[in-house]
């Protein structure tokens, strides 16, 4: 689990460095750079149960959020047809930006998750 979370801090710094050209990089950087800190502490052995739910409330939400929003996940599957969303790095099409930042939070919840079952596991007797 150690090298699954030193994998993720990697990638989620990675991804909140390349914010820095997004429209909302205050929004993004935070949100990548807090699952890299969880994914930190856990390769420690580090586990604070609150700060993962406060994660994934906030992580949840947002992605509830931009999978119904009107240039959401849902609109860009019915309304323009799953449209490839790795066509460019410049997404002019609000329906592809938003729905990349929904997998950019589903790739948080999916690890923090992970955490959380390695974790309750290891507690258990």
């Amino acid at each position: 689990m150690k090298i699954f979370n030193w994998i993720f801090i990697v990638l989620f710094a990675i991804s909140a460095g390349l914010q820095y050209n997004d429209p909302d990089p205050y929004i993004w950087a935070p949100i990548y750079l807090y699952a890299a800190y969880l994914c930190y502490e856990a390769s420690r052995g580090r586990y604070n149960s609150k700060l993962y739910i406060a994660g994934l409330l906030v992580y949840g939400s947002y992605a509830l959020y931009l999978f119904l929003d009107k240039n959401g996940v849902v609109d860009w599957f019915n309304e323009h047809h799953a449209e490839s969303i790795v066509q460019t790095m410049k997404a002019e099409k609000p329906w592809i930006e938003e729905t990349r930042e929904f997998g950019g939070l589903a790739i948080c919840i999916v690890v923090l998750i992970a955490n959380m079952i390695w974790f309750k596991g290891k507690r258990q007797p």
